[in-house]
C-alpha cells in the first residue's frame, strides 16, 4: 500500500487545529467558570441557597450523565424544533462549554474540599465573612489544587471537540472529513490528522506540566475524569 501525502493539505487541517484549538480553549474558560460557581453551590450552598444547590446538583449530574454527542446534536437539531436556531459553532461551543463545566464543577469542588476545615474557622475567626474567606483563603488554595485534573480535563476536551464536525463545524475532523471525501486518500488523510492531535497534546501536555510543578501543593491532590 503505498502513502500520499499532499501539502495541499496543510493549509485546510492547519485552519482547522486553529479552529480546534479556539474551540477548546474557550469552551474551557467559560466552562471553567461556570464550574466554579456550580462547585461552590455544592460545597457551601445550604440555608437559603439550599434551592440553588440542589439546580447545580441536577445540572452536573444531566450534563454528566448524557453523552457529549447527544448534547451536541440537541443544541444544534432540537432546539430548533422549538424556535431556538444556533450556528454550528455556536450549537458546539455550547454544548463543550456546557459540558466541560459539570465536569469542572466536580473538580473544583474535590479540591475545595480538599483546603481544611480549620483555615475557614480560622479565617471567621479573624472577623472575614463567610464569603470572603472563601474568596481569599479557600479559593486560591483550592485553585492550585485543581490544576492535575483540569489538565486532564483540557487534554479531554482537544479530542472530544472532534465531535462538533457531524454538526457540519470546519474543525480539524471537520476538515479531514472534507479532504477524505475528494481525495479519497481516507488513510493518509486521517494518520496526519491524528499526528496534529498529538502534536496538540504534547504541547500542552508539557505546558501543562511545568504550570502543575509551579503551582503543586505537596500532599494534597483531586483525581482527574475517568
Amino acid at each position: 500500500m503505498s502513502l500520499v501525502f499532499s501539502w495541499d493539505w496543510l493549509p485546510r487541517l492547519s485552519q482547522g487545529l486553529l479552529l480546534t484549538v479556539q474551540l477548546t480553549l474557550l469552551s474551557m474558560a467559560f466552562g471553567g467558570f461556570l464550574g466554579l460557581v456550580l462547585a461552590v453551590l455544592r460545597v457551601y450552598g445550604r440555608g437559603p441557597l439550599y434551592p440553588a444547590y440542589l439546580l447545580a446538583s441536577a445540572y452536573i449530574h444531566v450534563f454528566r450523565g448524557t453523552p457529549l454527542l447527544v448534547q451536541v446534536m440537541t443544541f444544534y437539531y432540537a432546539l430548533p424544533t422549538v424556535g431556538v436556531r444556533f450556528s454550528p459553532v455556536v450549537a458546539g461551543l455550547l454544548a463543550l462549554t456546557l459540558n466541560t463545566a459539570a465536569y469542572q464543577a466536580e473538580y473544583f469542588r474535590g479540591a475545595i474540599q480538599s483546603v481544611r476545615i480549620g483555615q475557614m474557622q480560622a479565617a471567621l475567626a479573624l472577623g472575614l465573612s463567610r464569603l470572603q474567606a472563601v474568596r481569599y483563603v479557600v479559593l486560591p488554595q483550592a485553585l492550585r489544587l485543581v490544576i492535575p485534573p483540569w489538565s486532564n480535563e483540557l487534554i479531554y476536551m482537544v479530542k472530544g471537540s472532534a465531535v462538533v464536525y457531524l454538526i457540519g463545524v470546519l474543525e480539524l475532523m471537520g476538515q479531514a472529513k472534507n479532504i477524505a471525501a475528494r481525495t479519497f486518500r481516507n488513510f493518509e488523510v486521517y494518520i496526519v490528522v491524528a499526528l496534529f492531535y498529538l502534536a496538540l497534546i504534547l504541547v500542552l501536555s508539557l505546558g501543562l506540566r511545568w504550570v502543575e510543578r509551579r503551582m503543586r501543593v505537596p500532599g494534597l491532590g483531586v483525581s482527574g475524569r475517568t
